[in-house]
């Protein structure tokens, strides 16, 4: 099962400091719903942790993040990999970043592709989760950059 997400946004900062806050794991990954941990491997890898529940699937999911492309100050993208409760989930997201008059705006996308037992239990409540989710997280960034 796949998911997709876009959208944009507007920031009162300069390319280079959204590019700085979206390269930095210690930074985002707490805006993360549900975040529950982050360990950093080296400046492109790293792991977060975070709570799931869907349906009667509930654990700690751990998924392998790494930074795919870095053009400072013009785009970032990862690609992720991780499981929870027999499934595993793989992902990519990012973010094209444009200078505007008084600040930036980010256009973002993804996508998670869902695998095993977790797609066909929850089904059709996965991509308005999913949506809720990355919303949260959008917002977060929002807040953070503002």
């Amino acid at each position: 099962m796949a998911i997709k997400f876009s959208g944009e946004f507007a920031v009162p900062r300069t390319p280079d400091e959204v590019y700085d806050f979206l390269t930095d794991p210690n930074r985002f990954a707490p805006l993360l719903p549900d975040f529950k941990g982050l360990t950093v491997q080296d400046a492109t890898h790293f792991t977060v942790k975070v709570d799931v529940g869907i349906s009667y699937i509930r654990g700690a999911a751990e998924v392998k993040m790494e930074l795919t492309q870095a053009d400072r100050p013009k785009r970032a993208a990862y690609k992720g990999q991780g499981g929870v409760g027999g499934s595993s989930v793989s992902m990519n997201a990012g973010f094209d970043l444009s200078a505007t008059d008084g600040g930036t705006k980010v256009a973002w996308q993804g996508e998670a592709q869902i695998f095993g037992g977790l797609a066909s239990v929850a089904g059709g409540l996965l991509e308005p989760l999913g949506k809720k989710q990355v919303q949260k997280l959008i917002d977060g960034l929002q807040a953070a950059l503002g």
